[in-house]
């Protein structure tokens, strides 16, 4: 069994005495804690913390680091407290500590609460000390090599969280050693049988292309010798979930998979890496478009490589990665390389390159974190938002910006800062205006337009991919939504008050600062979105303002009826965005009687004043309010038509050129077959009103071959 002897011993590779002794004294403070304590396995529990460390020890983590490993579960699961901790190790240990500890105080009815939960704590951690996460994946990764003792159920449990969020986060943070034996072990715990049938057909093919394999590696390394370039060439193996899912994705089978040789050269220098390049291009000829530059460019997670694939032996494909014995440390531990190489006093560029990246990354979350409605809308974004493959965008200035496959300019916008994802009203893309959902590519030049008081369009949800983007496009969505509701709030209070003779303005003094204290809330602004979005009456909030004594329920719906009809309707122009919607039973259009359906969370649902989906509403002046169209309309309306045609040939191109050239928009066509001589045309259209509607259908009738037109409802 692995012991704090044997860890002391690895650790004297890199560690100084006196920080192996505090590794030690942290160890033997843990043993007394957890004393009497077993896991599943029947095992002493201090050999859990015990492998952390050791994983952390591969990793060459600091002398921190693997105390915090030795402690991370003493303040869970013993009667010590994070004071304690403090007191004996110092407060950088105790804070490592405390942010590895799960939520354990909280009782959530959902898991997936609480999984969201422990993961906003991790991040709040992880912004005071980018180690907490380190520390954790090993602590998972651990968990994940002792799944044995569980059941079925709760193994597969663990391991989709080990696969959705902590396998992305260390392929996030580059630590690729752990990233690949965490996608493993879980791809194992879900699909056991299917994993079994791959590892034996792994084990087989290795078998059978061994020669192959030493006779291009020898090749390769041939090469390197005679054209006197330092470098090692060594095999690259595919793991288990990386084959699976190209079988799944790609739908190829697994031979053709493992038709593919890979191999990686390390050398001592970028330098010698080009050459490298040069030299196996000269050996066996390059696949055209499969070559990748990531020295130049590295990934957002810090890792850098020259990636090339080559028509090997008999054609067969060889893909070879070739890299600095620097790069390599950062491609296995990622993060953590930066504590390897400031252990040993030599601070490489991209070590702290890659921290910094981390702490960017790391503040992005808090961003996202404070934007999210709730933990679960918060989780949802960082797991859409790890690690999708990269494009490069160039700023007008040459900078590059990093941002995900099919990122959109809208995105971009949002990485330069939230005030211009916010104001964006348009973009160049080479110095040509493009929509701002077309897809960006690699090597493209982007150019924000923006302008003040623009805020972000709904629409946009529909095509940003970046977890920044969605949640703060959701964020000043929500917050418009307040303020439109605020301002519909205030005009329904006023409507109401009007009927007694007065208005918000006029009211006594403090009646309003004691009605809000009745009712516990905060401000005016919150009275008035709570009416505007229909969770408050404003009938019954003016009955408070006035007059405090209670009525008779009948007397006062009465009174309420005569009220609304004596203050006249509210005045709509289709604008209100947030505040007001038109409903999809019966697409009102303006021109059309209308009525307001006061619906809760949505404010006012405008329908036609006939609409059938409102009979139960109708004797209830609580639910429904009087409105009438403004003069001046600021939108286009979408209207259903169900229109009877002849079935022939063209005639849906010049139905449709008809509509365009009447200066409406066509949302949506559909055709259904009602027999071989007649079809029915299912149309919406977006236009002006009531008025532009007439002469759109005027028009169509003049069509031949066009029979009945009837405005559709739903």
């Amino acid at each position: 069994m692995f012991t704090i002897d044997d860890l002391a011993d690895r650790l004297g590779g890199y560690l100084p005495s006196e920080e192996i002794q505090q590794v030690r004294r942290a160890f033997y403070y843990a043993e007394q804690a957890h004393d009497g304590q077993t896991r599943r396995s029947g095992e002493p529990y201090v050999t859990h913390p015990l492998a952390v460390a050791n994983i952390l020890a591969n990793m060459h983590m600091d002398h921190q680091s693997l105390m915090a490993a030795m402690l991370h579960d003493v303040i869970e699961d013993t009667g010590v407290t994070r004071d304690a901790v403090a007191t004996q190790f110092g407060e950088a240990v105790a804070g490592l500590v405390d942010g590895v500890s799960k939520l354990t105080q909280i009782t959530f009815e959902d898991k997936a609460v609480a999984q969201a939960e422990n993961f906003q704590k991790m991040v709040m951690a992880m912004s005071q000390d980018i180690r907490v996460i380190i520390v954790k994946l090993a602590d998972r990764l651990h968990n994940m090599r002792t799944l044995g003792a569980l059941r079925p159920d709760k193994k597969r449990r663990i391991a989709r969280e080990t696969l959705e969020i902590y396998a992305r986060i260390a392929g996030r943070l580059g630590i690729n050693t752990i990233r690949v034996e965490l996608e493993d072990l879980s791809f194992q715990a879900i699909h056991p049988m299917r994993a079994e049938r791959i590892k034996r057909a792994v084990a087989r093919a290795r078998g059978n292309r061994r020669s192959t394999m030493r006779q291009i590696q020898d090749s390769l390394q041939r090469r390197l010798d005679e054209d006197d370039l330092i470098g090692s060439v060594v095999g690259r193996q595919k793991h288990l979930l990386s084959i699976y899912r190209k079988m799944r994705d790609q739908r190829k089978p697994f031979a053709e998979i493992m038709d593919v040789f890979g191999f990686r050269i390390i050398t001592d220098s970028v330098d010698n890496s080009y050459r490298i390049l040069g030299a196996v291009h000269n050996l066996y000829k390059p696949v055209p478009g499969r070559f990748k530059d990531y020295i130049a460019i590295p990934k957002a997670n810090g890792y850098q490589s020259l990636h090339t694939t080559l028509f090997g032996p008999s054609g067969m494909p060889v893909e070879v990665q070739i890299r600095t014995r620097e790069m390599e440390a950062m491609a296995n531990n990622g993060i953590a390389a930066h504590w390897l190489y400031k252990a040993g006093q030599t601070e490489r560029p991209i070590a702290v390159g890659s921290h910094a990246r981390a702490r960017e990354w790391v503040r992005g979350l808090l961003e996202m974190q404070r934007h999210a409605g709730d933990s679960l809308e918060f989780i949802e974004h960082v797991k859409n938002d790890l690690f999708p493959d990269d494009v490069y965008i160039f700023t007008p200035k040459g900078d590059i910006m990093e941002l995900p496959q099919g990122a959109t300019a809208v995105d971009f916008a949002y990485s330069v800062h939230t005030d211009i994802g916010n104001s964006c009203i348009a973009c160049r893309i080479d110095r040509h205006l493009a929509p701002l959902s077309t897809p960006l590519e690699s090597g493209q030049t982007l150019e924000i337009i923006t302008a003040p008081g623009a805020r972000p369009n709904l629409a946009w949800l529909n095509f940003v991919i970046t977890a920044k983007a969605r949640s703060a496009i959701r964020h000043a969505l929500k917050n418009q939504q307040r303020s439109e509701a605020v301002q519909l709030g205030r005009r329904l209070l006023n409507r109401a008050l009007a009927g007694f003779d007065t208005s918000l303005e006029t009211l006594p003094e403090g009646r309003l600062t004691m009605l809000l204290a009745e009712i516990d809330l905060n401000s005016e602004d919150d009275l008035l979105a709570g009416i505007g979005l229909g969770t408050r009456l404003a009938h019954a909030t003016a009955r408070r303002l006035v007059d405090t004594e209670p009525r008779e329920e009948e007397n006062e719906r009465a009174e309420f009826r005569r009220l609304a009809e004596s203050n006249g309707p509210i005045v709509i122009n289709g604008s209100e965005s947030m505040a007001i919607s038109f409903a999809r039973c019966c697409y009102p259009l303006p021109g059309d009687p209308v009525i307001g359906h006061l619906s809760i969370g949505k404010g006012i649902v405008v329908h036609r004043h006939d609409c059938g989906n409102l009979e139960e509403l109708r004797d209830d002046p609580d639910k429904l309010v009087s409105l009438t169209w403004s003069n001046q309309i600021e939108q286009d309306f979408p209207v259903p038509l169900r229109i009877e045609i002849e079935t022939r040939r063209g005639l849906i191109a010049e139905l449709a050129s008809l509509v365009t050239d009447a200066d409406a928009n066509i949302e949506r066509i559909g055709i259904e077959e009602r027999d071989v001589r007649l079809s029915i045309v299912n149309l919406t259209i977006l236009v002006k009103g009531r008025i532009h509607l007439a002469r759109i259908i005027k028009r169509l009738r003049n069509l031949n071959h066009i029979g009945r037109i009837v405005r559709a409802r739903h």
